[in-house]
């Protein structure tokens, strides 16, 4: 039992970490959670067999924290999205004015004039006084982090659409565009 408790916690455990980290979404992380908590309960099985206490009362500890992200993730994260897809599916404006929703920003491909993506987008900065986008930060190059560049894309470049930023820019373009510079 408790060879077979610990395999399936490992497993559990690296796939829980995997869901959690690719941050895709408020469901994925909730489910993350919840595989997190079947992990904890494996080991907690492990350390009741092997007489291991440390492992017992931090896996204890970490179901319970599974528990409260459980709750949050899959719970009321989840509920804020459905209703943000909602008032999303709602708009009936003409397409220039149908709402979309900010969340959505980080990550989402950044295609050039000739329909390839040049870059990605990381985030949106609204003015504090009418609340509008005033720029995105966009990410180019690099792999993972390392050796990406980061860029301020005027709001008056972009055109948003459901699955993508687009812009008339080219890649030369794009790369003459202000740096976001972090001290």
């Amino acid at each position: 039992m408790q060879d077979i408790a610990g395999w399936v916690a490992l497993a559990a455990t690296c796939v829980a970490a995997l869901m959690t980290a690719s941050n895709l979404g408020a469901r994925v992380t909730g489910w993350g959670f919840v595989v997190f908590t079947v992990g904890a309960v494996a080991w907690i099985v492990v350390g009741l067999e092997s007489g291991q206490t440390q492992l017992l009362w931090s896996n204890i500890f970490l179901g319970v924290v599974d528990v409260f992200g459980i709750w949050r993730w899959l719970g009321r994260r989840a509920k804020f999205s459905d209703a943000a897809q909602a008032e999303q599916e709602r708009s009936t404006a003409p397409a220039r004015e149908r709402l979309f929703s900010i969340s959505r920003i980080d990550g989402l491909p950044v295609t050039g004039g000739d329909g390839q993506v040049i870059a990605h987008s990381v985030d949106a900065l609204a003015t504090c006084a009418g609340g509008t986008i005033d720029f995105f930060i966009v990410r180019e190059g690099g792999v993972a982090g390392v050796g990406e560049t980061l860029r301020r894309l005027p709001r008056n470049m972009v055109r948003v659409r459901d699955a993508a930023l687009e812009t008339s820019l080219d890649p030369a373009a794009l790369s003459r565009l202000p740096l976001v510079e972090i001290e």
